[in-house]
């Protein structure tokens, strides 16, 4: 796919995608900026339609869909919050949607595809890498059925369309006189990061952007130091469960090479106490992938001290049994 992610796409997802997508809140919590030792602004976008971010890339790459795709139906890979996106996107537009996901992904993630009107089927990865079998088994059923494939993050489309978080972030803090030091954007196959750091390079005002990942998935940050796209091995523990990518996207990459400065991992404990945090302290409900920018800046906050940042909260899919059963230990912030 040669379609150049740059400021005109850029816009024109925002043309797309603004109408139909949530605008969702920065939320400010004196607590959480004494606790961290810096200003702090987090990003509500577990508030989004379809529980995520995965929504606004969802809805921009549905609406390039030629008409014949369109009839046809298209069928994606997810563990869970993008298969929401698209179920939800497709139902809007009329587009029959069939989503591949791993047998061991969450159930709530699978029964909330399925009642925004996909069509599910499981895989079971055994100890292969669960994205690298979901994805080939999407791929099959693409071709078996003349379905459009749709790439859950290495796609410029998607990624245009991910960028609209971070406009929405930019034009809230020059409405409140605010200027970012640093972004901290979670990472999974890179859709999100890229999308950030496309928006800061053409709108924002030159903020660091940080790559966060949980320690057992760290394949953005070796990528980044050493200018390749490393992989992760077999299915690495982390109860992050949309940040078990195989590798980082190559369309994602290719922006994140250039514009974002670092990574920094993240442990599944600060994780956990983050999502205690977030509900405690802003009311929201994160799930763990949601909640680790958060968790990066309580791990980390020697590095973050008197800046002003802002934390990507990118996700709210979490049953009520699976927050409390995350959440029962007491936060590190106590």
């Amino acid at each position: 796919m040669t379609t150049a992610i740059d400021k005109p796409l850029l816009e024109s997802a925002w043309d797309t995608v603004r109408p139909v997508v949530r605008w969702t809140p920065l939320l400010r919590s004196d607590y959480v900026d004494s606790l961290i030792g810096a200003r702090v602004f987090l990003k509500a976008e577990s508030l989004q339609l379809a529980g995520s971010f995965k929504m606004r890339g969802a809805c921009f790459r549905v609406s390039r869909l030629s008409q014949t795709d369109r009839g046809r139906g298209v069928v994606a890979f997810s563990s869970g919050n993008f298969a929401q996106a698209l179920a939800h996107a497709g139902r809007l537009a009329g587009v029959p949607v069939t989503i591949v996901m791993p047998c061991d992904a969450p159930q709530r993630k699978m029964e909330l595809t399925r009642r925004a009107g996909a069509t599910v089927v499981l895989t079971d990865h055994g100890k292969r890498n669960r994205e690298e079998v979901a994805n080939a088994r999407a791929r099959e059923i693409a071709e078996e059925e003349g379905r459009a494939f749709l790439h859950p993050f290495d796609d410029p489309w998607v990624v245009a369309g991910q960028s609209t978080l971070m406009r929405e972030v930019q034009l809230d803090a020059e409405r409140e006189g605010v200027r970012f030091d640093c972004i901290l954007c979670p990472v999974g196959g890179g859709g999100l990061i890229a999308g950030t750091a496309l928006a800061e390079k053409y709108f924002g005002q030159g903020a660091e952007v940080i790559a966060v990942e949980p320690e057992a998935c760290d394949d953005m940050c070796r990528s980044l130091i050493s200018h390749r796209r490393e992989q992760n091995v077999g299915n690495p523990p982390t109860i992050c469960d949309a940040m078990q990518a195989f590798t980082p996207g190559a369309i994602p990459f290719e922006a994140a090479a250039h514009l974002v400065s670092r990574g920094i991992t993240v442990d599944d404990e600060t994780v956990r106490s983050a999502m205690r945090l977030a509900f405690e302290e802003f009311k929201i409900v994160l799930e763990p992938s949601g909640a680790i920018a958060l968790a990066a800046a309580m791990r980390h906050r020697e590095a973050f001290a008197n800046r002003t940042i802002a934390l990507l909260c990118c996700g709210g899919s979490v049953s009520v049994e699976d927050l409390l059963r995350l959440t029962g230990k007491p936060t590190l912030a106590s």
